[in-house]
């Protein structure tokens, strides 16, 4: 069986790209805002908050807890959504490192 393209790179270069991927819907990105402004929430929160129905806001939830960008944990019948920073250092890190090389060069 041949090698889909994702082996030719990194495992940090396709960690990278799964997070940039589960980024680049726009309701996603108004999840995350909303999520550090109130640093927890459930589901029901992010409804009454955006434009969208109830189910679209659980599937991008559900996109966006699977690359670890929020975590969930059980409060009753709900589950209380808030941003993973270890994941958020991982886009730090990686800004942090462009920065530094971008320094030293110029176009």
């Amino acid at each position: 069986m041949g090698a889909s393209k994702s082996d030719f790179f990194t495992a940090e270069q396709n960690e990278l790209a799964m997070l940039f991927k589960a980024l680049s819907n726009p309701a996603r990105v108004a999840i995350i805002e909303y999520l550090l402004r109130v640093d927890s929430c459930i589901c029901g929160d992010i409804v009454n908050e955006l434009p969208l129905a109830q189910p679209t806001i659980s599937q991008h939830l559900k996109e966006l807890k699977n690359v670890g960008l929020i975590k969930g944990s059980v409060e009753g019948t709900a589950i209380c959504y808030c941003i993973n920073p270890e994941v958020i250092k991982k886009f730090e890190e990686y800004f942090f490192q462009i920065k530094k090389q971008l320094q030293s060069k110029c176009c």
